[in-house]
């Protein structure tokens, strides 16, 4: 008998685990996909694809990565299979944070450039209120690149996802942008490179067009 293939959501203390997994569970049914949230480094390797969220502030997350053994085996995921980053689990794959103290917190250094956040004090929304930060909400996402990613598939240009962020990706490359928002100007909403993707945004809080991520990650050849 065939073993099934899996999709490992990595369990490395940190994260929405359950809407995350829930998500992918809802879209992977009938797809010969098996999703398994797990904080064994062996599952990680072995899994054919690999989600990596995370929320909260980037510095417990990427201690906790370190801490559970479990780094390896992302940036193992990384080199090798497809690898969705969920909102921190984004902004880890970039080479640095400025949230924490001093100079920031190292990133997995995955992506060129590093993680800044929003400077809006004083600025007005188009509706006259200010803007608050975190954001918190629903924003509509520009598909970048020619021809868009593709797990843009089936996902109409400018539809809306959930945000919920005070820092966000600043990538150093402009190829690496998938696609931006406008929150008191633009910014990276999604990022992409070779066999990566990942979105500030939750999809598994996006309804309809989050769950179309995610079921074009299962079918994704990069």
């Amino acid at each position: 008998m065939s073993k099934s293939k899996t999709v490992a959501v990595v369990d490395y203390g940190s994260g929405n685990l359950r809407s995350v997994s829930q998500a992918v569970q809802h879209v992977a049914t009938g797809s010969g996909y098996e999703v398994v949230v797990t904080s064994n480094a062996q599952e990680v390797l072995d899994a054919e694809r690999v989600v990596l969220p995370g929320q909260g502030a980037i510095p417990d997350c990427m201690r906790s990565l370190a801490e559970s053994g479990l780094q390896d085996a992302v940036l193992h995921a990384a080199a090798n299979k497809p690898l969705f980053g969920v909102c921190v689990g984004m902004q880890m794959l970039l080479e640095r944070s400025l949230e924490g103290p001093g100079t920031g917190t190292p990133g997995l250094g995955l992506i060129p450039g590093e993680v800044v956040k929003f400077d809006l004090i004083g600025q007005m929304q188009p509706d006259g209120s200010r803007y608050k930060v975190p954001q918190m909400g629903w924003n509509q996402v520009i598909q970048n690149g020619a021809p868009p990613h593709a797990l843009w598939a089936g996902v109409p240009d400018g539809a809306y996802f959930y945000f919920v962020h005070s820092f966000y990706a600043r990538p150093s490359d402009a190829r690496h942008t998938a696609g931006f928002a406008d929150y008191g100007g633009r910014f990276t909403a999604a990022i992409a490179r070779d066999n990566i993707f990942a979105t500030q945004f939750h999809p598994e809080k996006s309804a309809d067009h989050g769950l179309a991520l995610y079921r074009n990650f299962l079918h994704w050849n990069p």
